[in-house]
């Protein structure tokens, strides 16, 4: 398969990032900007210190792309192999600059320090490549050509990193781009699930084949990436067009897109249609409550929540008949509508949540397994009541849940339950 033009691949080298204690957050920084000018990144690999698996993972991601970035692995120490590595995969040899020597060295005597023997290491250029100031830090980067492709050797130290792209490789690319940019947009979709959104879209996807659209599963939500590569007037109306196609065909399903979350587009409906909210929480602990303050602003329209775990906090703090409880027990639809209409009256609120349910591990039976929720809301026009099952442990069930509440407030609130 031929490799797409405009395209490059981002290696992060460093054993430390293949243990569970580091992340590479350098790719993230780097694709953001390498889109901001054109360029799609198509791979992103992390590799740890060793010169053959770096060879290795070059020749991978030379296939790939016709641009390719490093980053990490230039310090002084034995494990920062990057630069030979680079130099090896190239065919071309290091040569020591002495002129370079000497510039790390009155760093170092600027501060009063001597310097270590072992940093003269980092003046070992790679022939032929252009050496790339680094402002910050004592290792420079490199642009090097060879086996065709063009490599662009980055440190790992996040600020060195964004100071060497800003300033002496972004400029150039934006160059090459001649004014093309990508434009992204995430459509967030509520209360479908992967499968079915697919067969909502399956026509857009079509009319829209000469631009990339992702659709990614997420926790509560399905999510549509969508991408358009052109002149930056020109991608923002072509994605403009693409979003309003994929909203036609999803209706009220799309609760939000970018960086809209549930809860914030939960907020910005109960703001514009004036109207305040109360939860009752029996096995989400709360987290209903916090997903909603965690919106800046939701005091403006969250009143307050009752975390009602015992039955006996059902009773005295909602006001759940012990009659009810005793028939169809603390996890049922009868429970949840009490403990919702008992929400609503005690905080005075226009409409109130509740969720009961099994998060798990125990405490499941044949009947009601774990994983088996009820979701309950109650405003002036009346209460109504969902049964849900989710798969997983017992966070995954609370979240379920709690994320599950936040998409039933959403359409009553828009009036669109009549949807589902």
């Amino acid at each position: 398969m031929p490799r797409p033009d405009h395209a490059a691949a981002i290696v992060a080298i460093g054993s430390e990032m293949l243990s569970p204690l580091r992340s590479d957050t350098n790719s993230l920084w780097i694709t953001e900007r390498l889109e901001a000018v054109g360029i799609r990144v198509v791979r992103k690999s992390i590799v740890g210190d060793d010169v053959g698996a770096i060879g290795a993972e070059l020749d991978a991601a030379a296939a790939s792309a016709p641009l390719l970035f490093t980053t990490g692995g230039l310090g002084p120490t034995a494990d920062d192999v990057t630069v030979a590595a680079v130099s090896r995969w190239l065919g071309v040899e290091l040569r020591r600059d002495a002129a370079f020597v000497a510039k790390i060295r009155a760093r170092f005597e600027a501060r009063g320090v001597r310097m270590p023997a072992v940093n003269e290491k980092q003046a070992d250029f790679i022939v032929g490549a252009r050496v790339l100031e680094n402002p910050r830090g004592t290792a420079p980067g490199f642009w090097a050509a060879g086996r065709g492709v063009e490599i662009v050797v980055l440190p790992g130290v996040p600020s060195e990193m964004k100071e060497i792209m800003t300033d002496s490789v972004l400029p150039e690319l934006a160059a090459r781009a001649k004014g093309e940019s990508i434009a992204r947009r995430v459509l967030r979709i509520g209360g479908t699930g992967e499968s079915a959104v697919e067969e909502l879209v399956e026509p857009i996807y079509r009319k829209w084949a000469g631009h990339p659209v992702t659709i990614l599963a997420a926790p509560g939500e399905v999510q549509l990436h969508l991408a358009v590569r052109a002149a930056p007037e020109r991608a923002g109306e072509i994605l403009a067009a693409m979003e309003s196609d994929f909203r036609e065909a999803l209706g009220p399903r799309v609760f939000g897109r970018d960086s809209e979350d549930l809860a914030t587009s939960v907020g910005n409906l109960l703001r514009r249609e004036r109207k305040s909210l109360a939860v009752a929480e029996s096995c989400t602990g709360g987290m209903i409550s916090s997903l909603l303050t965690d919106v800046p602003g939701s005091s403006e329209y969250f009143l307050g929540g009752v975390v009602s775990y015992a039955n006996s906090a059902k009773e005295q703090f909602l006001g759940v008949s012990p009659a009810t409880l005793a028939a169809h027990g603390a996890v049922s639809s009868e429970t949840a509508l009490e403990m919702a209409r008992g929400a609503r009256e005690r905080f005075g609120a226009d409409l109130a949540a509740a969720v009961t349910g099994i998060a798990g591990p125990d405490g499941g039976s044949e009947a009601k397994p774990v994983g088996t929720v009820f979701l309950a809301l109650a405003d002036g026009g009346g209460a109504i009541w969902r049964k849900r099952f989710f798969g997983g442990d017992r966070t995954v069930v609370r979240r379920a849940a709690s994320l599950a509440a936040l998409e039933l407030i959403r359409r009553r609130v828009a009036g669109t339950l009549a949807h589902e």
